[in-house]
């Protein structure tokens, strides 16, 4: 294993092991739950906003380490961006992991997952977080 893939397996572990942003939000104005049926993988989003703006996001789930670290790092990214600012890191963060592009510089250690692309499988653990979170930007335009 080479001396970049150590650091992206190190990056995984540390937010899984000890997830950012994890536990419940009080008073959350949307909450999003996303679900892979196919492995058990659990998210639920809790945000606020300020109308455009997410001023706080923690989530709460269990899963794979892929998972729980996606969601670590998207809500360390997301928090204080505007919806389209996130949704642009979405668009970013699933060209990564879907169709192998380059990791974006503004993505950060979101680029631990980068590798994701290679196994199919796993696309939908690395995604789940993301997901939920364009699930509760439709939902916070439709408020």
């Amino acid at each position: 294993m080479g001396l970049l893939e150590e650091l992206y397996q190190e990056i995984i572990l540390k937010h899984y092991r000890n997830p950012r942003n994890h536990g419940e939000l009080p008073g959350a104005r949307l909450r999003v739950l996303g679900h892979n049926p196919a492995c058990g993988d659990r998210v639920e989003l809790q945000l606020q906003t300020d109308g455009e703006r997410i001023t706080e996001v923690r989530f709460l789930g269990q899963g794979c380490a892929i998972s729980q670290a996606s969601a670590s790092l998207m809500t360390e990214l997301v928090k204080g961006k505007t919806w389209a600012e996130a949704l642009e890191l979405e668009r970013k963060f699933k060209a990564m992991v879907v169709e192998g592009a380059a990791p974006a510089p503004e993505l950060g250690d979101l680029a631990a997952l980068a590798g994701v692309h290679r196994l199919p499988a796993r696309v939908k653990c690395a995604t789940l977080a993301w997901n939920a979170l364009e699930q509760a930007a439709r939902e916070a335009r439709a408020s």
